[in-house]
């Protein structure tokens, strides 16, 4: 069984920036990559950004130039640094880990 464990939501106002974190651990094997996604209320959910085991990232469009993901070298743990935070990125985010392993989400909301 693999336990993803996210931390670092919160209420920002726009322009403001927040740290995620997600922690994997128990039956996880080589992992090969991780990804974050959200879910705003009333949309499906989406990918905002993922990174390989070599590092290579992606990231959604109407996030890039504003948030970077990046691992710890264990390689266990990823983060999604969110800067120049806008409404529109208020959503629940979600730790994603191959194949059909999440986390339990953390909400961010941005809102002066």
């Amino acid at each position: 069984q693999v336990q993803l464990v996210e931390s670092g939501g919160g209420l920002v106002q726009p322009g403001g920036s927040l740290r995620l974190s997600c922690r994997a651990s128990g039956n996880i094997g080589t992992i090969t990559a991780m990804a974050w996604h959200r879910q705003a209320p009333g949309k499906q959910r989406e990918l905002v950004a993922s990174i390989s085991s070599g590092g290579r990232t992606n990231y959604a469009d109407s996030v890039k130039g504003r948030f970077t993901i990046s691992r710890d070298n264990g390689k266990t743990a990823i983060y999604l640094q969110m800067n120049n935070l806008k409404p529109d990125d208020t959503a629940v985010y979600y730790c994603y880990l191959p194949f059909n392993n999440w986390g339990q989400g953390t909400q961010v909301t941005v809102s002066s």
